[in-house]
């Protein structure tokens, strides 16, 4: 496992674990809350946006399977990524994934305001962002669904992930999931993608 997809995966099981332990306290802090501040029912505690939650958020999760699904699929195609980027670019890649992600999850929860309140969790924006760099670098690499486990081109994967995300987003199907937070981790990968300087392979490999 390459070192920046090791050490993110160590720190999002850590914090999970720290999550259990001290119940909903990291939750209220630092998951990512829309623009204003909102009472918690029952308590004299309120929530609301905090500039590092842009962050933050992406280090906690909503349960077990929602760790190992973002935690698999950073092992998955992440060590290839860094691989090819090299571990500072790829670190600033998913940083920026997680920052844009954030960005557009918040306007998007902050203007559907009266929809309801609810904490953004989870480091599919990165993870999103990850796999929009792999489809870019390995546009032609077969992966595999795993349900249902149909093989296709990388691109076609990528391709198919965001046009769904963006379909569910608009159209509000599969409340609770952040549509635009794994948007948004594309456009900020792609963003990165378009600005580094990556050196050009040797003409024979072309």
């Amino acid at each position: 496992m390459t070192p920046v997809v090791l050490q993110l995966i160590i720190a999002n099981v850590a914090l999970f674990f720290a999550q259990q332990w001290v119940g909903d306290a990291l939750v209220l802090n630092f998951a990512l809350w829309p623009l204003g501040t909102f009472p918690v029912e029952g308590t004299d505690l309120s929530v609301g946006f905090r500039p590092w939650q842009l962050v933050t958020y992406a280090f906690l999760h909503g349960g077990t399977s929602h760790l190992l699904l973002n935690m698999f699929a950073l092992y998955m195609f992440g060590r290839d990524v860094e691989l090819e980027l090299g571990s500072k670019r790829f670190a600033l890649m998913y940083g920026a994934s997680v920052l844009a992600g954030g960005l557009c999850q918040l306007l998007v929860v902050t203007a559907m305001i009266h929809q309801g309140i609810a904490p953004t969790v989870g480091a599919s924006g990165g993870v999103f962002g990850v796999l929009l760099a792999f489809g870019v670098m390995f546009p032609k690499r077969r992966v595999m669904l795993l349900i249902p486990p149909i093989p296709m081109p990388a691109w076609l994967l990528v391709t198919g992930y965001a046009v769904i995300e963006l379909a569910s987003g608009v159209f509000g199907s599969n409340t609770g999931v952040a549509h635009f937070a794994h948007l948004g981790g594309m456009v900020g990968a792609a963003v990165v993608l378009l600005t580094l300087k990556r050196p050009k392979p040797p003409s024979h490999l072309r």
